[in-house]
């Protein structure tokens, strides 16, 4: 999956590092809702408070993923196909943690 246009450098190396954060923090309060909230709200405990904590915490966070992902695209720049997983992946749960390697690798040669 290439993560730039061809032959186009990095122009902000700060909003990429922003978009890899906030990527691996949306992507862990998925598995947090996911894996413990719902699990605790449905199973033998019946806690729903819990999903109604972290359910808008997760959704903030997926808002800003969305709306970094929209700033940010110019300014790396990504490629078109990098944007579109992007956005796939903050609908998709787990993807972002997938996403962040090739943003990552991206940094790093920055």
């Amino acid at each position: 999956m290439d993560v730039t246009p061809p032959h186009e450098p990095v122009r902000n190396r700060t909003a990429l590092w922003w978009l890899i954060v906030i990527g691996l923090v949306e992507g862990l309060s998925t598995v947090l809702l996911f894996f413990v909230a719902m699990p605790l709200k449905y199973g033998p405990t019946d806690l729903p408070i819990v999903v109604s904590i972290v359910g808008p915490i997760h959704g903030v966070l997926f808002i800003g993923y969305v709306v970094a992902i929209l700033v940010v695209k110019n300014e790396i720049p990504l490629s078109r196909a990098m944007f579109w997983w992007c956005l796939v992946g903050s609908v998709v749960p787990l993807v972002t943690f997938f996403l962040d390697v090739p943003l990552c690798r991206r940094y790093k040669a920055a």
